[in-house]
């Protein structure tokens, strides 16, 4: 219910729910300093914010459009024309970016297991030698902080391997959505 609402916030049109931005030029949306052509250009930062919280805003239930509202003269423009290429250009690349971070965290959380596993299986031997010897005045207690010791040795692994890829799965989904949403531009009066 609580998705609903808020993509309320949106207009509709037909199945589609609309996110609107209204421009006096098309370099608004892109990254001023990025000298790369205009179908590679990264969106400006802000710009990408914008997009990436209305998608996730509107929700997932219902088909997403990107409208860019233009001046009569610039919508007519062949930058405006490539605009839909370069907008998924963009965020399609994102995508494949969070594809690899993701990828990235889970080979270190793998990683990280493995050694992880590793420590805790010495320190449980240690354990083992430890409660059979009878030199020190409290084997239980060095037991007992060694079994502690593995135990939080596996915490960051089990974290990155059962909750850390989860935001950036989020993230992904959002800019795959993004790369393939359907873009119109309009001339504003």
């Amino acid at each position: 219910m609580a998705s609903e609402s808020t993509a309320s916030a949106y207009r509709r049109e037909g199945d589609h729910t609309l996110i609107e931005i209204r421009l006096r030029e098309i370099r608004q949306l892109f990254h001023t300093l990025d000298p790369a052509p205009f179908r590679e250009k990264d969106l400006d930062e802000g710009a990408e914010d914008y997009l990436i919280e209305a998608c996730r805003e509107a929700g997932s239930r219902r088909p997403l459009r990107l409208i860019v509202y233009l001046p009569a003269a610039e919508a007519e423009s062949d930058a405006a024309r490539s605009l839909p290429d370069a907008v998924h250009n963009y965020f399609a690349y994102r995508e494949h970016q969070a594809r690899a971070d993701m990828l990235r965290l889970l080979r270190y959380g793998a990683a990280s297991f493995a050694v992880g596993i590793l420590f805790l299986f010495v320190c449980l031997a240690l354990r083992s030698a430890l409660s059979v010897s009878t030199s020190l005045s409290d084997p239980a207690l060095i037991g007992e902080g060694l079994l502690i010791l593995g135990s939080v040795a596996m915490w960051r692994p089990a974290e990155a391997l059962l909750y850390d890829w989860w935001p950036l799965a989020s993230r992904r989904t959002l800019l795959r959505r993004l790369a393939a949403i359907p873009i119109e531009v309009r001339g504003a009066a």
